[in-house]
């Protein structure tokens, strides 16, 4: 497809007043096809308009150029036609005469039956044909937009500009308008750019939303591609698989965008006190049962028992959250997927590698593979019979719902699956997916099934919407769930703060896996602070919050099972590469040293007198028997059933460093 815009790495700057001056956007690079609709997205003052306004060339960049079909944009025109919010009519004049007026303008060598012509028809194409003689203090606001449009596009623009074209209208009308516009502009093939604040009319509307940052210095954050084909209706386009994913990265963008600036706006002074570097830390979390010692850690006031009296949990709405926190510095440390230490220190989330670091096993087990009850009632109640399944119904898009690629319930999954013959990546599609919105995709028929831990799991179970058809204590019994994971310069320059924050948990590890304390847990947990559900709904057990079961659904403590291993993060790194994650990496022993910081916990258990918990665990065995030799991981990763070609390379992690400032 053709390129009809391109804005070529442009900053624009404006004066405060003597030598200042205000930067809202840099460094922006954006190619944009003849033909397609752009939404450009983001909170107020990140430079939308700015840069709506530099393509429709009422404004200039400060540096870098921006092209319109190969000629630089210099000044307005009417190829470049720009619909405002506040309509812009003449009120002095009728619909007829506003449309009219531009026509003129832009068209004088035509015969004035022609101009009249086209007045005509867009006119029509906007459905104002009864309204044609009327001023625009006649007629309502959506009427005014679309006359305003109409304008637009009679004088035959190559680009179309709308800055929140919509945004004063009911909702209604603007429903009403949307579906107006996307049939135009389906039927002309228009290209259009868009400003706007809503994110469902984002996905409505276009082929590619454009994320921008935080100002000043505004930067293009990502790039959304729209994959929900055309023509597209609104009542239902929700329902295609893509929707609530693409609806869902946009929140969580802007969610992230108001948390940095929010963070930023705080004072960040560090607190010393009772013998630690750092006493105010904020603790990211994800709401699952499993961020129980965090909750306990809190409640029964063990973070304040071991001098770390300003801590602050951060509950994040997903994992990407936790990884995006850690990143920017916006988290001190967090409750994470067991793979994420080495995913992020082998670079799996698409930046600069950075070194984590965990010092702590949180929890184990805890996760179930569960399936949509209209698969059980098509006959699939085991692997055997989803496999059959999968053959039967090949044309269909079987979708599998996971909660981030790092995370065991990825890897478990995607072993279970390799191991009776099912490609993951083939057969069928794994999807990542927000814990708290699995239920809804399960329920409404998007996702087939997911893996995925208490309490969606047992939610799931509760309301009939799925069944369990391997449980992770057929796969791994004992395998590690959640870890503690901070940053390597965050523990270098806060050592006693980090052994501190260790014991703190580990005493809450302790207190979790008592089982008279599950149903006192259960109700902490509902508050809306932590799950926000009701306590009936988190179970710690198999049977529920009474804790008759055997066999929990998480271990939180004990002997093995707190202390960080190496033989268990190398397994993990082997299945990050397995699936193409990221590179084995060829200084495996390294990074493995660097990850586990078994010193720190061993101290941490020390001084809580607990030093019967930091034994090693024995080997790793999963429920196919295949030995995990940890001296030829290599030979491993060849010799499992299925895997994607891998490769083998140093990570560059660099010396270990003390944080920046």
């Amino acid at each position: 497809m053709t390129t009809l815009v391109q804005v070529q790495d442009i900053d624009k700057s404006f004066p405060l007043g003597g030598d200042n001056t205000y930067l809202a956007l840099t460094g922006i690079d954006l190619q944009i096809r003849k033909g397609e609709f752009i939404s450009l997205i983001g909170h107020s003052g990140c430079g939308k308009s700015t840069l709506l306004n530099m393509i429709a060339g009422l404004d200039l960049p400060t540096a870098g150029t921006v092209l319109v079909d190969g000629e630089t944009v210099r000044r307005p025109g009417p190829d470049k036609m720009v619909v405002f919010q506040n309509y812009s009519l003449l009120p002095w004049l009728t619909v007829r005469e506003n449309i009219a007026l531009a026509v003129d303008e832009v068209m004088p060598a035509l015969p004035r039956a022609e101009r009249n012509a086209v007045v005509d028809e867009h006119i029509a194409m906007v459905g104002l044909g009864p309204a044609t003689h009327k001023r625009p203090g006649e007629l309502s606001g959506g009427m005014r937009q679309r006359v305003a449009i109409a304008r637009a596009l009679a004088i035959k623009p190559k680009l179309l500009l709308l800055d929140e074209p919509f945004g004063a209208l009911d909702a209604l009308t603007r429903g009403n308008l949307q579906e107006k516009l996307m049939q135009i502009c389906n039927e002309h093939e228009l290209t259009a750019v868009m400003v706007t604040h809503d994110v469902d009319e984002a996905v409505l509307l276009s082929d590619r939303i454009v994320m921008l940052t935080n100002g000043p210095g505004s930067v293009i954050g990502g790039i959304l591609e729209v994959d929900i084909p055309r023509p597209r209706q609104r009542l239902s386009v929700v329902h295609h698989p893509s929707y609530y994913s693409l609806r869902s990265e946009i929140i969580y963008f802007l969610n992230r965008q108001k948390r940095v600036k929010q963070w930023q706006a705080k004072p960040h002074k560090v607190l010393a006190r009772h013998g630690l570097e750092k006493v105010n830390l904020d603790l990211g979390f994800v709401p699952l049962a499993a961020c129980a010692p965090l909750a306990v850690a809190e409640a029964k006031g063990f973070f304040s028992k071991h001098g770390l009296d300003a801590v602050q949990l951060v509950r994040e709405t997903s994992w990407r959250g936790v990884t995006d926190g850690l990143v920017d510095g916006t988290l001190d440390a967090a409750l994470m997927p067991s793979g994420m230490p080495a995913w992020m220190t082998a670079g799996g989330h698409g930046g600069t590698p950075l070194p984590v670091v965990s010092s702590l096993t949180l929890s184990r087990n805890g996760n179930g593979i569960t399936l949509a009850k209209r698969l059980a009632d098509e006959g699939v109640h085991n692997v055997d019979d989803y496999r059959r399944y999968l053959l039967s119904h090949q044309r269909e898009p079987h979708r599998l719902g996971i909660v981030h690629p790092a995370s065991m319930h990825n890897l478990l999954l995607r072993y279970w699956l390799a191991s009776h013959a099912i490609d993951p990546d083939h057969d069928v599609h794994l999807q990542t997916i927000p814990p708290a919105q699995m239920l809804a995709d399960l329920k409404d028929g998007s996702i087939d099934g997911f893996c995925i831990g208490a309490p969606w799991l047992d939610r799931a179970l509760a309301d009939g919407h799925g069944f369990t058809v391997a449980g992770d204590l057929a796969i791994w019994p004992g395998h590690p769930g959640k870890v503690l994971g901070v940053r390597e310069d965050w523990a270098l320059a806060y050592p006693n703060t980090h052994i501190a924050l260790t014991k703190a948990l580990l005493e809450a590890c302790q207190y979790c896996a008592e089982p008279s304390h599950w149903g006192e847990m259960s109700e902490l947990l509902s508050d809306r602070r932590y799950l926000g559900m009701k306590k009936e709904v988190i179970w710690f057990s198999e049977t529920g919050v009474d804790g008759s079961s055997s066999v929990p659904h998480h271990l939180f403590f004990g002997k093995g099972v707190n202390r960080p291993s190496r033989s268990e993060h190398l397994w993990i790194l082997t299945q990050l590469a397995r699936w193409g994650e990221i590179p084995f990496p060829r200084n495996y022993v390294e990074i493995l040293e660097r990850i586990c910081a078994v010193g720190v916990f061993s101290t941490a258990a020390r001084e809580l007198g607990l030093d019967a918990v930091s034994y090693q665990r024995g080997a790793i065995e999963l429920f196919d028997g295949r030995p995990f030799d940890v001296d030829h991981p290599i030979d491993y990763l060849n010799a499992v059933p299925v895997h994607r070609d891998f490769s083998v390379a140093e990570i560059a992690i660099g010396a270990p460093r003390a944080l920046a400032g």
